[in-house]
C-alpha cells in the first residue's frame, strides 16, 4: 500500500522544500470529506499507479485509509516529471464523477493512405458508483479511413456508468496528412 505524510505547511517555501527531497505533493479530497494535503514519495507513487489493477487503489496517509482514484495532475512541461496530483476519495456504494483513460488498438487502415491518427480524448469524464468504474476504456480504431472518426456515443459502456460528454464529440478520428 502506498504510503504519504499529511504536509504540514501548504506554502510556497514548504512545498518547494518537498518536491526537493523527491516529494509529489497531493491533495485528497471527497463529497463530505475533509480535504487532506499530503505528499507522496514520487518515485512510489508513479510505480503504484503504474501497477495498480482498477482505477481505484489505496492509499495510507496520517494513520488513515483512503480509496482513492487519480482526478487530475500537472507534469513539469520541461522534463515531464510529475509536480501535484487530485486524488478524489471514492466511497463504495455513492455516485461520483471520475475520468476514465481512453486506450486506442489498433493500427486504422486511413493511415496507409496518407492520412494520421488524431486522438482528441485522452480521458472522459463518468458518473457512476466506484465499483462500476471500468479501467479504461479501449476503443478500436483499425476500421478508421481518412475522414472517419470515432465518436463518443461510439464508446461501447455498460448500463452502470454514464459518460458525461456530449455524444456528438469525437473520441479520436483520421485526417489527411498535408
Amino acid at each position: 500500500m502506498l504510503e504519504g505524510i499529511i504536509r504540514e505547511s501548504i506554502d510556497k517555501k514548504a512545498t518547494k522544500a518537498l518536491r526537493r527531497d523527491g516529494y509529489l505533493i497531493a491533495n485528497i479530497y471527497g463529497k463530505g470529506q475533509e480535504n487532506v494535503n499530503a505528499a507522496f514519495k514520487a518515485n512510489e507513487f508513479i510505480k503504484a499507479a503504474k501497477t495498480k489493477d482498477s482505477l481505484v487503489f489505496p492509499v495510507k496517509v496520517g494513520g488513515k485509509e483512503y480509496k482513492v482514484v487519480i482526478q487530475e495532475y500537472q507534469k513539469e512541461p520541461i522534463n515531464s516529471s510529475l509536480l501535484h496530483v487530485d486524488l478524489k476519495i471514492a466511497i463504495d456504494g455513492v455516485e461520483g464523477k471520475y475520468m476514465v483513460p481512453v486506450n486506442l488498438i489498433g493500427i486504422p487502415k486511413g493511415t496507409k493512405n496518407k492520412g494520421v491518427l488524431i486522438q482528441s480524448k485522452k480521458r472522459l469524464a463518468v458518473k457512476c458508483k466506484p465499483e462500476n468504474l471500468p479501467k479504461s476504456f479501449d476503443v478500436d480504431v483499425s476500421g478508421l479511413d481518412v475522414g472517419d472518426a470515432i465518436l463518443v456515443r461510439d464508446v461501447k459502456v455498460s448500463n452502470d456508468l454514464k459518460i458525461l460528454a456530449e455524444d456528438r464529440i469525437a473520441v479520436a478520428g483520421v485526417i489527411k496528412a498535408k
